[in-house]
């Protein structure tokens, strides 16, 4: 039995299933990461008008903030790894919330495209640390499934801002918006401080729940270098799919406003219920993902079987969305995309469990970096494209099959590279 390092004169009352508590605020952490990310993109055909920038430079902006997601994560996960989950967060946070309301002082594509590359930066750091704590807080037959549900913040965010944006715009001015939803990390980062530190140091977790924690947790592993990562197959797998899919997400978070509004002449306003309801469709299917490895898991399936077969629905139910530029209709269009944004949440529930499954804790959040790295780099070059496929083809087709068709490709990837999710093995 794993014992508590509190002693039990120090130790506070007792907090039942504090392990959900915890990852209640990851959820809320990527909420507010996806509201500062999202503001941009819902406003801006707007700020096409206000400020006079065309696609093209929109699409480097964008890539701005990709370049510099992409440069933190070589950095984020190890400093992860190295500061641990509580300072890490904590740092990233305060970086991006600051960042988030840079944009009220914005005038130029250009400055703007600062704020967006200062917010990259911050942000990177989000997704390693969430890995972490869920590896750190759950054994391994939930960590799918409270992936999911701290990784359905991102569609909770994208909810947010369309129902927030508009009202704060019209009240207070597109400068005051990116100041009030920038501010809202501030009171999380509160609420962290105040709650969080590892499960073996916390003085409201029972010595039951400690024991279910790390009742499959292996021998504790010191720090693991790069050089010992980027040999693994295991690690190739993941960062890969992450390269294939992740610009198809970031597609849809920077691009979907701007589409729906264009092709259907939506004003802000009008573009509130379609967005949302894209949305809302999304949070089920990430939650919905990394409920059906859990579920196969309990029934006596391999890590293998049970991630994969999640992945291949997932695969499978993006499909449609290449259809969206054929139809004429408003809702339908809302249909496909959601669908596809669903399988896409369900997709990284399980893709983010991968380096849990195969790699010691101790190394989870550097492969996380490492795999998000190469996804930024892919979202990077995806922005880019965007831009210039749009000003040249004024045609959406090509960006919806690319989205509809990178899924299966990926998990071709992975199954090639880990054909049976084995533990990596660390050289060195």
């Amino acid at each position: 039995m794993v014992q508590n390092t509190i002693s039990p004169a120090k130790r506070s009352f007792e907090v039942a299933g504090l392990r959900w508590y915890i990852c209640a605020l990851l959820f809320f952490a990527t909420t507010i990461a996806y509201v500062d990310r999202g503001v941009i993109g819902y406003l801006e055909k707007f700020l096409e008008g206000v400020i006079g920038w065309n696609s093209i430079q929109y699409g480097y902006m964008t890539a701005a903030f990709q370049a510099a997601y992409a440069i933190g994560l070589i950095f984020a996960g190890r400093l992860t790894d190295v500061l641990g989950t509580r300072k890490a967060l904590a740092f990233a946070i305060a970086l991006w919330s600051i960042a988030a309301m840079l944009p009220g002082a914005a005038y130029s594509a250009f400055t703007f495209g600062i704020a967006l590359f200062i917010l990259g930066l911050g942000e990177a750091a989000n997704f390693p640390a969430c890995i972490k704590t869920v590896a750190e807080w759950f054994p391994k037959k939930d960590r799918a499934l409270a992936t999911g549900i701290f990784n359905s913040g991102a569609n909770v965010g994208s909810i947010v801002v369309p129902l927030v944006v508009p009202f704060l715009t019209f009240t207070v001015g597109w400068r005051g918006a990116f100041v009030a939803t920038g501010s809202l990390g501030f009171v999380w980062l509160a609420l962290w401080l105040a709650v969080y530190s590892k499960p073996e140091e916390h003085r409201n977790l029972s010595a039951k729940e400690l024991d279910f924690i790390l009742s499959d947790r292996e021998e504790k592993t010191g720090g693991v270098p790069w050089a010992r990562l980027f040999p693994c197959k295991e690690t190739w797998a993941f960062s890969v799919a992450k390269f294939l899919t992740d610009p198809i997400w970031w597609f849809y978070l920077f691009w979907l406003p701007r589409y729906l509004q264009g092709t259907f002449h939506l004003n802000l306003r009008q573009s509130q219920a379609p967005v949302i309801a894209v949305y809302v469709v999304a949070n089920v299917g990430g939650v919905g993902g990394g409920w059906i490895s859990s579920v196969l898991l309990r029934h006596g399936h391999g890590a293998n079987f049970a991630r994969k077969m999640a992945l291949l629905v997932c695969a499978l139910a993006v499909l449609p969305v290449v259809s969206a530029p054929y139809l004429q209709h408003l809702w339908l269009v809302v249909g496909v995309v959601g669908l596809a944004t669903a399988a896409h949440q369900g997709w990284s529930a399980n893709l983010f469990t991968l380096p849990s499954d195969t790699f010691p804790k101790a190394a989870v959040a550097s492969v996380v970096g490492i795999g998000g790295m190469l996804g930024a780099v892919g979202g990077l070059l995806m922005q880019v494209a965007t831009g210039y496929i749009i000003a040249w083809t004024h045609s959406y087709l090509p960006l919806f099959a690319i989205a509809c068709s990178v899924y299966l490709l990926a998990l071709l990837v992975i199954h090639v590279l880990s054909p049976r999710l084995a533990p990596a093995k660390l050289m060195g």
